[in-house]
């Protein structure tokens, strides 16, 4: 709207120009050598104009035609440019789809055309990359160190290059040169910090954290977060050299996360150490409150050094109570209570932890907890056998990894702060961790040492009952199972030490005190009347259950290929009862158990 206005503003003032010209009186007079030339004013002007104009057209005409080779060369560069420019983008799209080759042919020719170009040069680099050419792309990203514009883009490729070669080394060394040439580069920064927390160097670690915090490339509370962890990896290293020190950055540490458990334990034996107990107790009860970890309660429970098995119970329990009903208290209450020799109290616990989250864990504790208070052979195995198909412990997991100790760093990806307390998903490591604890609390020297005892019973049963046959035999018949379950049963009875501890290894879960003293108390006048009896009765002066019982047991498991446990009953987690409970039926089975045959009771 207002150039409208300017422009009608123009015309109006050169129409009213013309119009007070033609209206001008007298006329233009030009003389020369006696030629007089006579016009009207408003003529004259309109001739000089037109004059003008032919002036300056020639005049342009003519510079047209001396600066036409420079024109020339012009128009011919801003062509090959465009064309290069076009041979780029379509070699960047190829790139991104996949197509190396055709990516490289285009890279080629806008190289040639876009003489100093840096795309094209990356292009070409990263099109030797994409078609495994790491020789070629290593070359061509070495040649952008000699430009300073393109220096930081060849230490990006190169650093790539050398993680994908797998050396770490040379990673480094390009992020680290990286980082000084371009303080701001993020992948850099993240870089040179992963590398060297992985090489445990922790004081330069926490100091390229400052710098990347300065430079704004982390957050505030990422910077808090990794600050926390990278100060406790330097106490863990520093506990026994310089333990004032260690002291000190666990504080810190702790300060920062208080949520971390590593930091809380750390900081915890050091006052313990120097005898501090209260600011021991206030270190892991903070973090108690926040993560409940079993580090911690053993922590807490040594706090004071020389104290008793009970105080440390005491202590453990009123831990617990801080953070009420999980189950990782509970079980380090049981753990208390069993070294106290506080069988009840451990019993319980154990009890709250199977049915509200049960661990394998929980279930060789409650083993142990049937050796220490009775002795009970049979019922230790039980509970061990039934750990196989619990649920793993919780153990510290980074990317998929299971470690035995807490790391700063993933030893996967290098990533910071990328461990976890979680529970393990896959059923290969969880078992391999339970024979070791299995074969530890049995005090077997080999494996192969189970094949005598109950558990070798369990194991046939369990084959027994698994109706798919191998790739390599046909399924086999009944009778056929029932003497394999029979010549395994009877090495086992003989191996074993007494046959009270063989009939609990295999008795179902159900079975109570009683149903199992009835075949032990009988007197031995009734043991030499059963058929098969021995007439001396075994080493526990009880009858020794014969080979027909075994059997009978033993097809009623095959028959029921459902189930691949050896038990009557398979285990439900969280188990709606103890085995050791003998619930609303436990008379009824008293009844059954007095009619039993004396073998029968091995496997109900």
């Amino acid at each position: 709207m207002i150039r409208a206005f300017v422009f009608f503003a123009l015309l109006f003032a050169v129409a009213m120009g013309l119009a007070w010209m033609a209206d001008l009186p007298g006329f233009v007079s030009i003389g020369w050598e006696g030629y007089v030339w006579e016009q009207p004013p408003i003529v004259a002007a309109l001739l000089f104009g037109l004059f003008l104009a032919l002036f300056l057209g020639l005049v342009w005409l003519v510079l047209t035609i001396l600066r036409s080779p420079k024109i020339a060369g012009r128009f011919f560069r801003r062509r090959r440019r465009d064309r290069g420019y076009h041979a780029l983008s379509s070699g960047l799209l190829a790139l991104g789809t996949g197509n190396a080759k055709l990516a490289r042919k285009l890279g080629l020719e806008a190289d040639k055309l876009l003489t100093r170009e840096p795309a094209a040069k990356l292009l070409l680099a990263q099109a030797a990359q994409l078609s495994g050419q790491h020789a070629e792309a290593r070359q061509r990203f070495e040649a952008m160190l000699e430009d300073p514009q393109t220096r930081a883009l060849g230490l990006h490729g190169l650093f790539i290059e050398a993680e994908s070669q797998g050396e770490p080394v040379a990673a480094r060394h390009y992020a680290e040169e990286a980082l000084k040439a371009q303080p701001g580069l993020e992948w850099a920064g993240r870089a040179v910090l992963g590398y060297q927390a992985v090489a445990n160097d922790f004081e330069a670690a926490i100091a390229t954290l400052e710098r990347n915090f300065t430079a704004k490339l982390i957050d505030k509370p990422t910077y808090r977060r990794h600050r926390a962890v990278l100060l406790t990896a330097r106490a863990l290293e520093l506990e026994d050299r310089e333990p004032d020190l260690a002291m000190s950055l666990a504080k810190e540490a702790h300060g920062l996360a208080a949520d971390l458990v590593p930091a809380a334990v750390v900081g915890a034996r050091l006052a313990t150490r120097k005898g501090d107990v209260r600011k021991a107790a206030k270190l892991i009860e903070t973090t108690w409150r926040l993560s409940p970890h079993p580090d911690l309660a053993e922590a807490y429970a040594h706090a004071r050094i020389g104290d008793s098995a009970k105080d440390r119970l005491k202590r453990v329990k009123a831990l617990a109570q801080m953070r009420a009903h999980t189950a990782t208290g509970a079980l380090a209450v049981a753990r208390a209570a069993l070294e106290a020799r506080d069988f009840e109290e451990a019993r319980e616990q154990l009890k709250f932890a199977l049915t509200t989250e049960p661990s394998r864990g929980a279930f060789v504790m409650m083993a142990e907890l049937e050796e220490a208070e009775h002795g009970d052979k049979g019922r230790m195995r039980e509970w061990l056998a039934r750990a196989v198909q619990a649920p793993a412990d919780m153990a510290w997991m980074a990317d998929g990894m299971v470690l035995t100790d807490w790391r700063p760093v993933s030893p996967v990806t290098g990533r910071i702060d990328a461990l976890e307390w979680a529970r393990p998903q896959g059923p290969e490591t969880g078992n391999l961790l339970l024979e070791e604890a299995l074969f530890e609390t049995l005090q077997l020297d080999e494996p192969r040492d189970t094949d005598n005892g109950a558990a070798a019973v369990i194991a046939a049963v369990s084959a027994a009952s698994d109706p798919k046959p191998r790739r390599d035999e046909t399924a086999k018949p009944v009778d056929v199972i029932e003497a394999e379950v029979v010549s395994v049963a009877a090495k086992a009875t003989q191996a074993s030490p007494g046959n009270s501890g063989a009939a609990a290894a295999s008795a179902p879960s159900e079975e109570t005190e009683a149903s199992r003293g009835v075949a032990e108390d009988k007197p031995a006048s009734d043991a030499a009347a059963t058929p098969g009896a021995s007439p001396e009765g075994g080493p526990d002066k009880g009858p020794r259950p014969q080979p027909p019982a075994v059997v009978s047991a033993a097809t009623t498991q095959a028959a029921r290929p459902a189930s691949r446990s050896p038990f009557k009953t398979p285990m439900d987690y969280p188990p709606a009862r103890m085995p050791d409970d003998p619930g609303p039926e436990a008379e009824a089975e008293e009844d059954a158990a007095k009619k039993r045959e004396p073998g029968a009771a091995f496997f109900g």
